[in-house]
């Protein structure tokens, strides 16, 4: 009794391959120029956006900073004062 292994090929398309992965790059290069066309629009309107503003983000933050830094102090006042006129009325 003869055993014949039969050995399986896989029987590939070489041309559609080719075709696939052609037409793969052409997407890609097809998708990463749309994103840089979107990025450069958005980059110029923004550069718009803060050449047309009155006041410069850069003075604004500079001016929240402030806010932030008296409305802090404010706070810290009144709560020493707070607790001053507790620990005073305690000890009496």
């Amino acid at each position: 009794m003869n055993h014949h292994q039969s050995q399986r090929t896989i029987d590939i398309d070489t041309r559609l391959v080719t075709t696939g992965a052609a037409l793969t790059v052409a997407g890609a290069v097809v998708a990463c120029t749309g994103m840089a066309i979107a990025a450069f629009a958005v980059a110029t309107a923004g550069r718009r956006m803060i050449r047309a503003m009155e006041v410069p983000p850069s003075q604004q933050a500079a001016m929240m900073w402030r806010q932030a830094m008296e409305a802090s102090r404010a706070g810290r006042q009144a709560w020493q004062s707070a607790s001053d006129a507790q620990n005073g009325s305690l000890a009496r």
